[in-house]
C-alpha cells in the first residue's frame, strides 16, 4: 500500500469512528449520503469468527464517542447541574455533533461551547442565561490550568509606570463579567460529597477554594470574577466593577491612565479615594503576579 492508499484508508476510518452514533448509542447503518456502512464496513475491514466487519467497526465508533461524553461531562458539572441531566445529555450530543474534537487533546472539547449556548439557547431549557453563565466559567477554569505563565512585572518596572504605560496580563488570568453567582455554585456542585479525585476535569486538577455547603442552583447575582492560578491550582475571585473595569481596559490595550479613568466611569468610590484604591489594586496584583510587561513584537505567540 503506497502512502496516498494509507492516507485514504486512514480518512476512511477516521470518519467512521468519528460519526455520531444513533440515540440509542449504537453505530449508524447509513452515512448522511444514505449509502450503507455495512458494506462501508466491509470494504476495508476484515471479519472474525465472532463479529462481522461492522460489529468489529461499531466497537471503536462506540468507544470514541463515550470518551467524548465522558470527557466532556467531567469538565462541565456545573453546566450538567443547571440544566438538569436529561436536558444536559441531549445538549452535549449536539454541541459534540455540531463541534466534534478536532485537537490532539480533549482538552479543548468545550472551546465553542459558550458561543455555541448563545447561539441554541434552548438547549439550555428556562435557565439558559445561568447555564452559559455555568460554561463560561468552566471553561475559563480549564485555559485557566494550563494557560502560559510570564514573567510578571517587577517593583522597579511598577515604580516607572506612567500615564502611557501600556501594561499586560497574565495569560492565564480570566476575567468575568457574569449575572449569576456561578462561583459558589460550582464549588457547591464539586463539593457535594465525591472526592476530588471523582470530581477533576480530564484538563484540570481541580482544588476547592471553599468548603461551604451552598446551593448547586446559581442565584441571579451580577459578580465580577478572576480565574487564575497559582501553584497549579485555579482560584476563583470576585473583584469589585471597578478592578474589573480597570483590568479589562489594560487587557484591550489601553494605557494606564485611560484604564484607570474607564475603571471610574459612573463609580460611586469618591474621587479622594480613587489614588488609594488604585495603589492598593496594584499592590495586591503585584503580589499575585497578574500584571506584566507587554509583549514586545518578536514575543508574539
Amino acid at each position: 500500500m503506497n502512502a496516498p492508499e494509507l492516507q485514504a484508508l486512514q480518512r476512511q476510518m477516521a470518519n467512521a469512528v468519528m460519526r455520531p452514533l444513533t440515540r440509542n448509542e449504537m453505530m449508524q447503518k447509513r452515512d448522511v449520503n444514505g449509502a450503507s456502512v455495512i458494506k462501508e464496513a466491509d470494504s476495508f475491514i476484515k471479519p472474525n469468527d465472532r463479529l462481522t466487519s461492522f460489529e468489529r467497526l461499531e466497537i471503536y465508533n462506540r468507544q470514541y464517542w463515550f470518551r467524548l461524553f465522558s470527557s466532556f461531562e467531567e469538565d462541565f458539572p456545573g453546566l450538567k447541574s443547571v440544566v438538569g441531566s436529561r436536558r444536559f445529555e441531549s445538549l452535549m450530543r449536539s454541541y459534540l455533533e455540531a463541534h466534534p474534537s478536532r485537537s490532539f487533546t480533549l482538552r479543548n472539547l468545550g472551546s465553542s461551547l459558550v458561543t455555541w449556548l448563545k447561539q441554541n439557547p434552548h438547549y439550555a431549557g428556562p435557565h439558559a442565561e445561568a447555564a452559559i453563565a455555568m460554561a463560561a466559567l468552566e471553561w475559563a477554569h480549564i485555559e485557566a490550568f494550563d494557560s502560559e505563565a510570564r514573567e510578571p512585572l517587577t517593583a522597579e518596572q511598577i515604580t516607572n509606570l506612567d500615564d502611557t504605560s501600556h501594561i499586560a496580563l497574565q495569560p492565564y488570568l480570566e476575567l468575568l463579567d457574569l449575572p449569576y453567582a456561578v462561583d459558589d455554585a460550582l464549588l457547591a456542585v464539586r463539593d457535594s460529597g465525591h472526592d476530588e479525585g471523582s470530581q477533576a476535569s480530564n484538563a484540570v486538577g481541580i482544588h476547592l477554594v471553599r468548603r461551604t455547603r451552598l446551593s448547586r442552583r446559581p442565584k441571579q447575582e451580577h459578580i465580577y470574577l478572576a480565574v487564575h492560578r497559582h501553584q497549579d491550582t485555579v482560584y476563583y475571585k470576585r473583584l469589585s466593577r471597578e478592578d474589573y473595569l480597570l483590568l479589562h481596559a489594560l487587557d484591550q490595550g489601553a494605557p494606564l491612565a485611560d484604564a484607570i479613568e474607564a475603571a471610574f466611569v459612573d463609580s460611586f468610590i469618591p474621587e479622594s479615594e480613587r489614588p488609594a484604591f488604585i495603589q492598593s489594586a496594584f499592590q495586591n496584583w503585584m503580589q499575585i503576579g497578574w500584571l506584566c510587561p507587554p509583549r514586545r513584537t518578536s514575543e508574539e505567540p
